[in-house]
């Protein structure tokens, strides 16, 4: 991750008060993303697999899944296709650090609204995850 044009300074979140999911089975990672989301003015919450995930049951709280693709048991992209297909349009914004292009383009064909290879932008992420808050939801809510 390039930190490098991240300011420590939070910027203000806009609209209602977002929560942001991280799952990523990378505690340094995971826990260092949270440090950065809650330095933005957003809510986070983080868990280390899918099926933590699903087993929290708390469908309608997030505004945003930070996903990496890689998890052990359920992968990222089972997660998203068994959300969609659960009729929860939640939306993602993928890490990774090893995908392919398939991968890429099966993700947001499937209704992803970012995807970002490790080492990532700071301010990309940052920048993806607020540009959804107004965005319109279909699903739990």
């Amino acid at each position: 991750m390039s930190l490098e044009n991240y300011s420590s300074e939070p910027e203000p979140a806009t609209g209602r008060n977002f929560l942001i999911t991280v799952i990523d089975d990378d505690r340094s990672m995971g826990r260092m993303l949270s440090r950065i989301i809650e330095a933005a003015g957003l809510r986070v919450e983080l868990f280390t697999s899918a099926e933590d995930f699903l087993d929290a049951g708390r469908f309608s709280d997030p505004g945003c899944l930070v996903l990496d693709v890689d998890l052990p048991g359920m992968s990222g992209l089972e997660l998203q296709r068994h959300l969609n297909e659960s009729g929860l349009n939640i939306p993602i914004v993928f890490i990774s650090g090893q995908a392919t292009e398939q991968t890429r383009e099966r993700a947001l064909k499937s209704g992803a609204i970012g995807f970002f290879d490790k080492p990532f932008s700071i301010r990309s992420l940052l920048a993806s995850i607020q540009s959804i808050e107004d965005l319109p939801r279909n699903g739990a809510h």
